[in-house]
C-alpha cells in the first residue's frame, strides 16, 4: 500500500521516539507499506525541524531514506471545489500517487474530509 505522509507526520516521527507516525516508519518495510512524500512536504519538514527537540534533526536524517520522494502536482485535470490553499499540492500529490493521505494536520484537512471527528 502507498502511503502519502504530510510533513506533520515526518514532523512528529522525527520529533519524538515514541508515539503512531514514528511507529508508522518502524512498521512499514514488514507490512510492505511504501512510505511517499513530496518535495513541497520535505520542504515544510526541514523549515520546522528547529521547533522540535534538539535531536530531531539528526533523526529526521536517520528516518529520511525510508521515504520515497515523488514529484509535486500541483494541478488536476477535474474541477476542484475547495478554496486556495498552500495545502492543494500535499492532496493532488497524494491522489496522484498514494492511496492513503496520513496527516496530523486537522486545521487545514477537517473541513475537506467531513470534520475533526474523522481524523
Amino acid at each position: 500500500m502507498k502511503l502519502f505522509l504530510d510533513a506533520s507526520v515526518l514532523l512528529a516521527a522525527a520529533g519524538s521516539p515514541h508515539g503512531s507516525s514514528r511507529a508508522l516508519l518502524s512498521y512499514a518495510p514488514a507490512q510492505g507499506w511504501t512510505l511517499l512524500s513530496s518535495p513541497y512536504a520535505l520542504n515544510e519538514v526541514l523549515r520546522n525541524l528547529t521547533k522540535l527537540p534538539a535531536g530531531a534533526t539528526a533523526e529526521w536524517l536517520r528516518l529520511r531514506p525510508q521515504v520515497t520522494v515523488v514529484d509535486d502536482v500541483v494541478s488536476m485535470d477535474r474541477p476542484v471545489i475547495f478554496a486556495a490553499s498552500k495545502d492543494r499540492p500535499i492532496l493532488f500529490s497524494a491522489l496522484a500517487w498514494a492511496e492513503v493521505l496520513l496527516t496530523l494536520d486537522k486545521t487545514d484537512f477537517a473541513d475537506l474530509l467531513g470534520g475533526a471527528g474523522r481524523l
